[in-house]
Formats: C-alpha cells, sequence, structure tokens
C-alpha cells in the first residue's frame, strides 16, 4: 500500500524551514491565517501582481518598485487579497529597511499574512525549499490514487464482496468509513469496531452534518449513476489533509458504483445491511446491545417499541418489505438459509402487536406469489436485548413446521404453542439418543430403500392425519384396500400395531426426529 502525501504546507509551516528561519522571519500581520495552505511559490514585484495567481501563492517580493509609493504598496496587498493568495513575504534591505506601515496595515484589514525577513535571504532557496516538497507531495498523491485504484479495482475484478471494499478503503483512510443511502440510514461500517461504535451512537447528528458542509474530518462523495444519485460513502473524523480525504471518498465512491453495477443484483445493499444485522442478531456472535447503534443507524425505530420476531418460510424479502410498507409498519427483512426470511417489527408500545402481526400474515396469504408462506411468530419482546432470542424462537418454530403435511391446516401465524411435539422433536434432533430411537423404531422401512420410497410417506400422512386412513387413501389417490395393504406391510416391516396407540405414537415420534435430522 502506497504511504499517504504530507500534509500541505501551511504558511505556518514555512516559516519553520531552516532555510526560512535563516533569514529572522517576523510575522507583522494576518497572524491568524497562518494555517492557510501554500500551493505555490511565486516572486513578484509589480503593484497588479493580482492577476499572474490563481490563488494559494506565497508571494514573495523586496518592494523595489514599491518604495516612495504607497498607494501602490496599498494596491500590491489588495491584489494579492483578490487573488487569494497565501501570505506575501517582504525582504527588508535597501527599498524598505524597516516594515511599511501602510503595508502592514492594508494585510491585517484584509487578512492576509504579511511576514518581513531581518536578514538577506536568497529567495532562489526558499522557492526551490518550498516548490521540492509541494512536487514531491503531488506525486505521493498521485501514488496514492494509483495504489487505491488498483486496489480497489483488483477486489471487484475478484468479485470481493462491498465489505472487502469498504475495509479497503478503511485501511488508506485510517478513520471509520460510512456507507448510507440517501436517507442516511446506514447501510454498511469499516474500520475499527470501537471507532465505529462512536460514530453510530452519535449517527443522528453526524448524518446531518454529512449531508451538509464538510469539516472537521467529514468526507463525503456521492455515489450515483444512469443521472441519478442513490447513496454516499463518508469518511468520519479523517485527519489527514482534506484534499487527500476528499481523493479517497472519490476513489471510493467510483469503486463502489462500479462494484454495484457489476455484483449489486443478486442483493440489495440495504437487503445486505439488515440481512447482516438480523444475522448477527439470531447468532448471538455480538451482543444485542452493542447492535443497537446499528439498529438505529439503519432506520428502525428503537427507542420505547416493542419488537415481533418473525420467520417466514417461502417468502421474497422484497415482496415482504413491500407489504410492510403498504401496511405503514416499521422493520427490517433480512434472507435466511432454505427459503427464510426474517421480519423484525418495531411498533409504537400502545399498538396490538399480535393484531398486526395477524394482519401482515393475512396480507401475505392474499398475494398471488405468496400463497404458500408460512408466518412463524414469537411473542412480542418489550426489550431490545430479548430480541435474538425471540429471533432464535421464531426460527426453531418456521423449522418445526417444515416438515408438516399439507393436510396439517396451520394458523395464520404459527406459534411455538402450536407445534407441539414436532417443536420438541427439532430441539432433540441431534441428540444421540434421539438419532439411535428414531433408526431402531424406523430400522425395518429404512433397510430398503423401495420400502422406504413407497412406505415412508403413506406413514407419515396416517400418522399426521391422525390414523384416518380415509383422508390418507384420499390424499395418496388409492382405494381403501390398497392403503390396508400398505398399512400391513409397514406394520410388518416394523413389526408393530398401528392401532395401538402407545406403539403408534412411538413411530410417529421417531418418524419426526427422521425427518427433522433428513432437513
Amino acid at each position: 500500500m502506497a504511504t499517504a502525501p504530507e500534509p500541505a504546507l501551511s504558511v505556518r509551516q514555512v516559516l519553520t524551514l531552516d532555510r526560512v528561519l535563516a533569514g529572522e522571519p517576523e510575522v507583522v500581520a494576518g497572524a491568524g491565517h497562518l494555517d492557510r495552505p501554500v500551493r505555490w511559490v511565486h516572486v513578484a514585484e509589480a503593484p497588479d501582481v493580482g492577476v499572474m495567481l490563481s490563488g494559494g501563492e506565497m508571494v514573495l517580493t523586496t518592494g523595489v518598485l514599491l518604495a516612495g509609493d504607497e498607494h501602490k504598496q496599498t494596491e500590491y496587498i489588495r491584489s494579492l487579497h483578490r487573488a487569494e493568495a497565501a501570505a506575501v513575504v517582504l525582504g527588508l534591505g535597501r527599498a524598505f529597511p524597516v516594515p511599511p506601515d501602510v503595508m502592514r496595515r492594508a494585510a491585517e484589514r484584509c487578512g492576509l499574512p504579511m511576514v518581513v525577513l531581518h536578514r538577506p535571504f536568497p529567495f532562489a532557496e526558499l522557492t526551490e525549499e518550498v516548490q521540492s516538497r509541494l512536487v514531491r507531495r503531488k506525486f505521493a498523491a498521485v501514488s496514492l490514487s494509483e495504489s487505491v485504484r488498483t486496489a480497489l479495482t483488483g477486489l471487484i475484478t475478484a468479485c470481493a464482496p462491498l465489505q472487502g471494499l469498504l475495509d479497503e478503503i478503511a485501511v488508506h483512510a485510517g478513520c471509520p468509513v460510512i456507507l448510507t443511502n440517501l436517507a442516511h440510514r446506514v447501510l454498511a461500517t469499516a474500520g475499527e469496531r470501537s471507532a465505529v461504535d462512536d460514530v453510530l451512537r452519535d449517527w443522528e447528528r453526524i448524518a446531518r452534518q454529512a449531508g451538509g458542509s464538510e469539516g472537521d474530518g467529514w468526507v463525503r462523495a456521492e455515489l450515483s449513476g444512469g443521472g441519478e444519485r442513490w447513496g454516499r460513502i463518508v469518511l468520519c473524523g479523517y485527519r489527514g489533509d482534506h484534499p487527500i480525504g476528499r481523493l479517497l471518498a472519490e476513489r471510493g465512491a467510483e469503486a463502489l458504483v462500479l462494484h454495484r453495477m457489476l455484483h449489486g443484483s443478486a442483493h440489495s445493499w440495504e437487503e445486505q445491511s439488515a440481512r447482516g444485522l438480523l444475522t448477527d442478531l439470531v447468532s448471538g456472535a455480538v451482543p444485542a446491545r452493542q447492535l443497537l447503534p446499528r439498529a438505529r443507524a439503519a432506520g428502525l425505530p428503537v427507542n420505547r417499541r416493542i419488537f415481533v420476531p418473525l420467520v417466514v418460510r417461502d417468502g421474497d424479502p422484497v415482496h415482504l418489505d413491500r407489504v410492510l410498507r403498504l401496511l405503514g409498519l416499521s422493520g427490517l427483512v433480512a434472507e435466511l438459509a432454505d427459503g427464510a426470511a426474517a421480519v423484525l417489527l418495531s411498533l409504537a408500545r400502545d399498538q396490538d402487536a399480535e393484531s398486526l402481526t395477524a394482519h401482515f400474515a393475512a396480507r401475505l396469504r392474499t398475494e398471488h406469489q405468496a400463497g404458500g408462506t408460512v408466518v412463524a411468530a414469537a411473542d412480542a419482546r418489550a426489550a431490545w436485548e430479548e430480541v435474538p432470542e425471540g429471533l432464535r424462537e421464531a426460527r426453531h418454530v418456521a423449522d418445526a413446521v417444515a416438515d408438516h403435511s399439507a393436510a396439517v391446516d396451520l394458523p395464520l401465524v404459527v406459534r411455538l404453542r402450536d407445534v407441539h411435539l414436532r417443536g420438541l422433536v427439532r430441539l432433540l434432533r441431534d441428540d444421540p439418543h434421539v438419532q439411535s430411537f428414531a433408526e431402531r423404531e424406523l430400522d425395518g422401512l429404512l433397510c430398503g430403500r423401495d420400502a422406504e420410497q413407497e412406505l415412508l410417506p403413506v406413514l407419515r400422512t396416517y400418522l399426521a392425519t391422525g390414523r384416518n386412513k380415509s383422508r390418507t387413501a384420499q390424499l395418496h389417490h388409492v382405494s381403501r384396500p390398497a392403503l390396508y395393504r400398505r398399512l400391513e406391510a409397514i406394520q410388518a416391516c416394523l413389526g408393530v400395531d398401528l392401532d395401538d396407540f402407545e406403539q403408534a405414537a412411538s413411530v410417529h415420534i421417531a418418524l419426526l426426529a427422521h425427518d427433522a435430522q433428513q432437513r
């Protein structure tokens, strides 16, 4: 990685150079403006010097063309001020043995730093020193720009995720990097975790600042494509030279736009942000309290709210988010594994969580593309710290109903109390004793592939329907005598009597455990 260029030289820093100190410099005006950056050094004597400048120059003069004419002296200072010069350095000597009072007063009125040199000083040495430093800095800036661009382009070419790009930008910037949409909602972050958390805790204020003028280390660059803006990248508390920070932000913005064009179709950044937050909540790898600033910065209302954790099977996150918006509900939606999606509703404390959840599920049921959706829910949580447990409970309920036969009617919103024995078996499915029990009870059917393929589905439906033979025959499109023959074959393979309640219950539990293990 290329090293960052040195910050731009200020007037104050130029005055500390050894070659300048040899001339015994004295600031006689504009002492409060010595931190102005010096873009170049220029030697000029003409009163209308400003026409030759473009701003940011430190102008050196002996004043030989100004001596004896106070009007020219005043106009000289005004001309520098109009040209936005960084400072003027006057070498005392034959033209001005002492600092000219007219020039000093004019410089003070204009806020232009004026420095006099009390000892003879070759201007060529000063210009050589400053120019060489400025040239080195420009080359270093070009090197940094190309280094950042090459690194980011390499990551994009290698199909690196969005987080990889942001991490690379944060390494170069040495400060937290925040990616937001136009509503200032945080989509992704990078940088030292503690520093990022500090930024997110105060994000509401920072977001207003990030959307306005830059300053105090806050540097932003807009993300746009196709003629419209759709986000921004913000360097938070960048401590280097502002132009270098702007260069880093702009290079980062270019890379992020390219990344979105090439790899952004699978999951939008908003979806990735919600998925990362909800995944961290479900896993418990990060304490919930540490995730609270991320949730707030992502736009989720968290103060004096109740939270309803949901897991929707066979639900499209984009569709779920659209339904939330149509119903005016606040929440986050993220895709999970196995065709499930997590939804975290945030409701006001005076809202009826149960009825609103049912309304959301009913709307999904009526939508054409959501005809087979199953909405699993945990009870509403009043404290943010309880949300991870609620999400895990909703996921457990969704997994427990995944094996349900179509013959079993499910409520509009499935809760833990609705999954009964099936839910318990799902929790215990990895226990070695449960695995041994399932294999022992079903051994007669599992040992033969033909029997497993033909008889297990019949057994599963028969037990799921409460041993209703008519319903089982109907669902499998067979006659009653044909069903009786299959049930007899099942009993012969297992060595059980399915008319005996205890034996049937034992086989049912073993079958539930087997199905849970297979999934």
